[in-house]
């Protein structure tokens, strides 16, 4: 088996300024930039997460990044205030007119928005 010391995520955006400002001031994430020209968003007590340009960028059909949070009502209503838009779905995960998957004891509840680029990040329920 290989070894490794630490493992960290990344994923793609188009706009990397777009990307500080909106995981900065809208998220309130630390974000700091890096020497290759990526950002890097400070998780306490865990490994950063990578942001990089991409001028190709493909937004992820899929969460790349989910966001525990103590009451969803209370960071979906913040979030709001700040201009997000959270999706709305149908089916298995239909969310109520909140954006809000509510889950029914069967998992988190969970709202989804996306990122200026185009990619799917959630906030849940811890």
């Amino acid at each position: 088996m290989f070894k490794y010391s630490a493992v960290f995520s990344g994923f793609s955006v188009n706009d990397i300024e777009k990307a500080e400002k909106f995981y900065s001031n809208i998220l309130e994430f630390s974000v700091k930039s890096n020497a290759m020209g990526h950002i890097e968003l400070d998780i306490p007590d865990n490994n950063n997460i990578i942001i990089y340009p991409k001028p190709d960028h493909q937004p992820a059909v899929f969460t790349v990044l989910n966001i525990p949070v103590e009451n969803i009502d209370e960071a979906v209503n913040h979030l709001v205030r700040k201009g997000v838009q959270f999706e709305q779905y149908e089916g298995e995960i239909a969310t109520d007119e909140k954006g809000i998957c509510r889950s029914d004891g069967k998992g988190p509840d969970i709202a989804w928005f996306k990122d200026p680029a185009g990619n799917i990040i959630s906030i849940l329920k811890e």
